[in-house]
């Protein structure tokens, strides 16, 4: 069936969401609005679904999510006696709609759903996944995205976001699945009466804010240091996690920017609600401004990224992702020591695109390093590992250079919710020695050089988007560079056939390429959960201003070979 057919298959159900009739009335004749709609499914990968609200196969709809739904259930069915799910989701449109829909399309399969009946941080799902021993979950959410979007995240029975293997299987099972005909749906209400579908107890979540609280490093540290926070969830689902554990913690002098204080998946105040960006963090950093506060904390959507900024000399400074795991590391590493609790053979878990500064620290504090492919599914799977080996205790903390971080093995995805507490409690053990995280960071560049690490993004919107994108790859892949900004390239690693074993788990291709020089490292890859290619540059210098221009010089042969 040709992508005009299934428009006219579409216009000629009577669809139970008006807005999506609406929607193909309003696009009859328009041959390209029905093409980008209809010319493919949205592809369900390791990430789940993401793409853009709205009508057709390649569109977020309550036909799409069902359909993927039945595919997940079709695949736990044919491994499981008796699977469990447990469904979450985050403030964006439709989130509570889809993560209903979800859970009556597994109840009707015989899928026992535990739902949450508020939304909640994407760790809290990880969490109930491992503490209610299902064997997938499903959280609702497009993470940092802009508003337009809206996803589906499934897990597997370790809480880990799904694998290769998972995704293939049930991309598998959605082909042959009609997202009409083809999907079995329980009545919501009996559904809840049977037992098929159950909320998630208010204990449980108690649980999750217990065992996150769990993972301070000096405990009692904040009370009494005084600390001002600025605080904003971005409008989404951080407030009430994020806060419940700040005051356990002993911070009193809490302020969260009221414009973004509620859930609102119209991100009114900020169209891209991603704490890496200077927009998001604009209302935040006004605030901190205007009160003179320690700290600005910044949850994205789904609560499983969390962005900072401090006051230094007046102006506000804001800490990438980078910075901030080695201000992690070295805190956790530094406390650890003298307190005494130390495990034998620490282990730190990253990215290959996160800075290497990470490794100069790890090798001062004897930490072995752990470098995986992005995605925080791999850290997962070496949380795993450990624990399978008896020795998660080894795990000290995992980081990506995108803001996520997570410091135990409770979840097994990133965790603002943990970070938080962790930055606030570093933040104050600071701020009682006179010096704010700004200075603090300040003092690990003089101790290791000055290292500058970037990311660039370029997107490639609509039905060509990945053509375009595929082809520049392929491109690199013929014809690579032999020189970036006046270095010499002196190695390439493509990942795609290079599959390197880390901690015991051999990694799986990946549609990323490395280009190694004595300046330091760029590296391409398309992102896994947006239509955009992605461009690292890290680089070591003795101070900024020669990082800086070394960084510019590779960043301009790389816009020269991306924007053609």
């Amino acid at each position: 069936m040709n992508y005009l057919e299934e428009y006219r298959r579409w216009c000629g159900k009577p669809l139970e969401d008006p807005a999506l009739a609406r929607e193909l009335e309003s696009i009859q004749g328009e041959d390209k609005e029905i093409y980008d709609r209809f010319y493919t499914d949205l592809q369900f990968g390791t990430a789940g679904l993401r793409g853009v609200l709205g009508a057709g196969t390649n569109r977020m709809n309550i036909y799409t999510v069902r359909r993927a739904t039945q595919a997940y259930a079709d695949y736990l069915r044919a491994r499981y006696k008796a699977p469990m799910a447990a469904v979450a989701y985050d403030s964006r449109i439709n989130s509570e709609l889809f993560a209903r829909e979800t859970a009556r399309v597994f109840a009707a399969n015989g899928v026992k759903t535990w739902l949450y009946g508020e939304l909640m941080p994407t760790p809290a799902l990880s969490y109930a996944v491992r503490e209610l021993r299902c064997q997938a979950g499903v959280n609702i959410t497009a993470s940092h995205n802009p508003s337009k979007y809206n996803g589906y995240k499934a897990y597997d029975g370790e809480g880990c976001q799904i694998t290769g293997e998972t995704a293939d299987g049930v991309m598998k099972n959605i082909r042959s699945t009609d997202l009409f005909d083809g999907v079995k749906l329980a009545d919501y209400d009996e559904a809840l009466s049977t037992g098929m579908i159950e909320i998630i107890p208010e204990e449980l979540i108690q649980k999750f804010l217990a065992r996150v609280l769990e993972e301070q490093v000096n405990p009692g540290v904040c009370q009494g240091a005084g600390l001002r926070l600025v605080y904003t969830p971005l409008n989404g689902a951080g407030r009430r996690s994020v806060l419940t554990v700040l005051k356990k913690m002993g911070i009193e002098d809490i302020t969260v920017v009221p414009e973004q204080e509620w859930p609102d998946g119209n991100f009114p105040t900020c169209p891209y609600p991603n704490p890496e960006i200077l927009e998001a963090m604009q209302k935040g950093l006004d605030l901190v401004e205007k009160l003179g506060a320690d700290l600005l904390l910044a949850t994205d959507p789904d609560c499983d990224r969390v962005g900072t900024a401090v006051l230094q000399n007046g102006e506000p400074r804001l800490i990438t992702g980078n910075e901030m795991g080695c201000l992690l590391i070295d805190y956790i590493a530094r406390s650890r020591r003298e307190r005494g609790t130390m495990p034998e053979r620490p282990v730190v878990v990253k990215s290959i695109v996160t800075t290497t500064m990470a490794d100069a620290l790890c090798r001062e504090y004897g930490i072995e390093v752990r470098n995986t492919l992005t995605g925080f599914k791999y850290i997962g799977e070496q949380i795993r590992q450990l624990e399978k080996a008896g020795e998660e205790d080894r795990f000290l903390l995992g980081f990506e250079e995108s803001y996520g971080y997570l410091s135990g093995g409770y979840v097994r995805d990133k965790d603002a919710v943990d970070a938080s507490m962790l930055i606030c409690e570093m933040a104050a053990w600071y701020k009682r020695q006179g010096k704010n995280l700004g200075e603090a960071l300040d003092g690990m560049y003089a101790r290791f050089g000055r290292y500058l690490n970037q990311v660039d993004s370029y997107a490639f919107e609509g039905a060509d988007g990945m053509a375009k994108m595929a082809g520049i790859m392929e491109g690199l892949r013929k014809d690579p560079p032999a020189s970036l900004g006046g270095e010499p390239v002196l190695s390439v690693t493509d990942y795609e056939t290079a599959c390197p074993e880390v901690g015991g788990v051999k990694m799986p291709p990946a549609d990323v390429l490395a280009y190694e020089t004595a300046a330091g490292s760029v590296i391409v890859r398309p992102s896994g959960t947006e239509p955009k290619l992605k461009v690292y540059y890290s680089v070591k210098a003795p101070d900024l201003a020669r990082a800086q221009a070394l960084k510019a010089a590779a960043q301009k042969d790389m816009e020269a070979i991306v924007k053609g």
